[in-house]
């Protein structure tokens, strides 16, 4: 199954945020990413029908298992390319920005090789707890 870009963002923000706090809302994922409460709303129905999140009667939103592959994948793209830019004196803040738009696009085939370099040329770079 193929993701588009904009829900491999939403399960990313849904997971960093079930990593600051226990409960996760579509308010704060809106609030997170900047999104309006529809657009947000929207999303999370096509979420939801993919089957990659869940939604109980509160409006608690969880990973499914294969949400959570998918969201922890994004994750890992996006914290080892911004650690790398970083480390080759990129400011932080366009680090981010450029690891956010590249982790979408990058082969996998690409991403392991800089995933194995980090590992090897970039002391504890590419850790990823």
């Amino acid at each position: 199954m193929h993701i588009h870009e904009s829900g491999q963002m939403y399960l990313e923000t849904i997971y960093v945020l079930s990593r600051q706090k226990s409960l996760v809302r579509a308010i704060d994922i809106g609030e997170h990413m900047g999104y309006s409460k529809p657009s947000v709303s929207r999303a999370m129905g096509i979420l939801k029908k993919e089957e990659l999140i869940n939604v109980d009667a509160n409006g608690h939103i969880t990973l499914t298992d294969k949400g959570l592959d998918i969201a922890k994948s994004m994750y890992e793209r996006h914290t080892i390319i911004s650690r790398l830019l970083i480390s080759m004196g990129v400011d932080g803040d366009i680090a981010v920005e450029d690891a956010c738009r590249i982790e979408h696009c990058i082969s996998d085939e690409s991403f392991e090789a800089i995933k194995k370099f980090i590992e090897k040329t970039v002391d504890g770079i590419g850790d990823n707890k």
